[in-house]
């Protein structure tokens, strides 16, 4: 099917339960104008973690990236990019951002990874880099992901941290770019609502099962699609 974007965020590449082979199998089934990378495409700065099929999804997205297909393929950096997205970002012809704001028929669009709303990761980055290092062992000690699924459940702080993180990202949306809509991830948290008139999608993740991905259609309608 031929759409106007896919949004895809926090496949953190290098990650032992990056689903790198299943993001790429999607993205070549679908014909588009825009890739929207929308942060932690790199899990950390060891390139020596990347696996065979990890190296085929930066590949496709060096080729897609060729202005000669005519597509526009855009990186919003997340926290876990840090380091890493300047340097690649020449290597692979995708121009990265902070945020990026585009419009499809007359709708304006807002997409920011969201941790710059995240006080935790900032006030104790420690804590962050343990739990988040947990968190994947426990993922690839459970290859169902049940227990990581459990977790993102039944955690209140997770579940708090997820919608303030989302408030934010919806006021800044407002505030500062008259969007429509915002898109965000970060919090590994597939949603898709509406906050005081403003459409609100977190695009979920590529470590978890199902996997999540957002179709924009040319008329501007968004939807949250999973992958199992």
């Amino acid at each position: 099917p031929h759409i106007s974007t896919i949004i895809v965020s926090d496949i953190h590449l290098g990650s032992d339960v990056s689903r790198s082979t299943r993001l790429l199998a999607l993205l070549r089934s679908y014909s588009y104008d825009r890739l929207i990378l929308n942060g932690d495409v790199f899990d950390d700065l060891n390139f020596n973690r990347l696996s065979k099929d990890d190296w085929k999804v930066l590949s496709y997205l060096r080729k897609m990236s060729n202005p000669r297909r005519g597509i526009d393929v855009v990186w919003v950096i997340g926290n876990h990019d840090g380091g890493v997205a300047e340097i690649l970002s020449h290597l692979l012809g995708v121009p990265v951002h902070e945020e990026y704001q585009f419009e499809i028929n007359e709708k304006r669009f807002l997409a920011i990874h969201g941790h710059q709303f995240d006080k935790w990761i900032t006030e104790h980055e420690v804590l962050t880099a343990v739990a988040s290092s947990a968190y994947l062992l426990l993922q690839k000690v459970d290859p169902r992901h049940r227990m990581s699924r459990w977790v993102k459940r039944t955690s209140k702080k997770w579940l708090r941290m997820s919608d303030k993180v989302g408030n934010d990202a919806v006021e800044h949306a407002r505030r500062y770019h008259e969007a429509n809509s915002v898109f965000w991830g970060h919090t590994h948290q597939a949603v898709h609502k509406h906050i005081d008139g403003v459409e609100y999608v977190n695009s979920g993740c590529w470590t978890d099962k199902p996997s999540q991905y957002v179709t924009i259609a040319h008329d501007g309608e968004v939807t949250l699609r999973e992958l199992s």
